[in-house]
């Protein structure tokens, strides 16, 4: 399945497969997004599976919004591995 990301009023659908292939359409579209806007919503209920190269990306994604102060909120079951990383971090 290709990857695909849409959007509307700063809520952002993830589907496919992220991984290092796909990774360049993800930082594509969340380059500077934190200054555009003050809050962005991530589902990845579509996401099928991610590498560690998506969970990079996500978890930078995140870093970035706590660094400016600005929300971003993931919703969705999508992802095992991402749940793990970020469960793994509050652990640590």
């Amino acid at each position: 399945m290709d990857f695909r990301i849409s959007n509307c009023n700063n809520f952002f659908k993830v589907k496919g497969v992220l991984n290092k292939q796909s990774l360049n359409v993800f930082n594509a579209e969340f380059k500077n997004i934190f200054e555009k806007t003050n809050h962005i919503t991530i589902s990845i209920q579509d996401v099928e599976s991610m590498d560690r190269y998506g969970v990079n990306a996500i978890s930078k994604l995140h870093e970035e919004a706590l660094a400016k102060n600005k929300r971003l909120s993931i919703v969705g079951f999508g992802c095992k591995e991402l749940y793990d990383h970020f469960k793994s971090e509050i652990a640590a």
